[in-house]
């Protein structure tokens, strides 16, 4: 039986890297149930103060990511005050990196909130990938995407377009229907990095069979026979083949680590062009400079 535990979560800011880091490392622990209490935009001692009122009430560990120290000592004299531990999250990070770069922090709270260029590019590239979503727009805008996810019906395409949406990378997705060809402009695009997102057909099948089932339609159809549903998976892995996209098996993987491998393919591709890109400006530069000397 599972033990559940109480977890205070004190934050400065909106909470979501607490949230975040703590959701990581529980996870760990399968035995342990939280029970999370968020303590957000504290940045007053008479914030802590009602707090504790709370933790003496559902004692359990503090967690907490303030970036003013005067704040945090109040914070963690007055759990020590209570016996319950009070775990300082970012404070190993921001001193490992305040020694190594010889800087001292700005300590000023949602700093990483600002709407600064990073803001406004992930809001243009999640406009980007709601407008390109299964295959809603295929004209001149695709030439525009960063990666394009391509994949029969249940492969991740949609959450994973808004994953990397979310990270800055526009991204458009393309359902392959059987008897369909993709539009030819599709296959002519330079700029976009394609990757073909697969997955075993039995998973397919089962994926698609809850869906049918809550949208309330249980008509036996091609689109839950295992063997044509084999027939689909084949044709998108010939089509990837052809033309020499990565291929990426998405069966029992999550939404996160079929994202981080894109980024990996997407930089590479990024590093590639780049070092293309500097040899040919130092294949110009040549002759020019040899026409000078002469």
């Amino acid at each position: 039986m599972a033990r559940e535990i109480n977890l205070h979560l004190v934050s400065d800011s909106t909470g979501g890297t607490l949230h975040g880091v703590v959701k990581a490392c529980i996870a760990q622990f399968s035995e342990v149930l939280p029970v999370e209490h968020l303590w957000n935009l504290v940045r007053e001692k008479r914030q802590i103060d009602n707090l504790m009122k709370s933790v003496a009430e559902m004692p359990g560990p503090v967690l907490f990511t303030l970036v003013d120290d005067m704040l945090a000592h109040y914070l963690q004299e007055k759990c020590r005050e209570a016996g319950i531990p009070a775990i300082p999250v970012l404070q190993p990070i921001m001193n490992s990196l305040s020694e190594y770069l010889g800087l001292k922090s700005r300590s000023m709270p949602g700093l990483q909130h600002i709407l600064n260029e990073d803001y406004f590019s992930r809001i243009d590239a999640m406009d980007y990938a709601l407008h390109h979503d299964d295959g809603q727009r295929t004209g001149r805008s695709l030439a525009e995407a960063d990666v394009v996810l391509l994949g029969v019906s249940r492969t991740s395409k949609t959450p994973t377009s808004l994953y990397l949406a979310n990270r800055g990378i526009k991204t458009a997705n393309i359902p392959l229907v059987p008897g369909i060809t993709p539009p030819q402009e599709v296959f002519e695009l330079k700029k976009p990095l394609f990757v073909g997102l697969t997955e075993s057909p039995a998973r397919l099948v089962e994926l698609r069979s809850n869906r049918l089932q809550h949208m309330g339609e249980n008509n036996r159809t091609d689109y839950l026979e295992l063997e044509k549903v084999k027939e689909e998976v084949a044709q998108a892995r010939q089509l990837y083949t052809r033309m020499g996209w990565p291929v990426i098996d998405v069966t029992r993987r999550s939404v996160e680590e079929t994202a981080a491998e894109i980024l990996t393919l997407l930089s590479r591709k990024r590093e590639l062009e780049e070092e293309a890109r500097a040899k040919k400006a130092a294949q110009h530069a040549a002759p020019q400079e040899q026409k000078s000397q002469s």
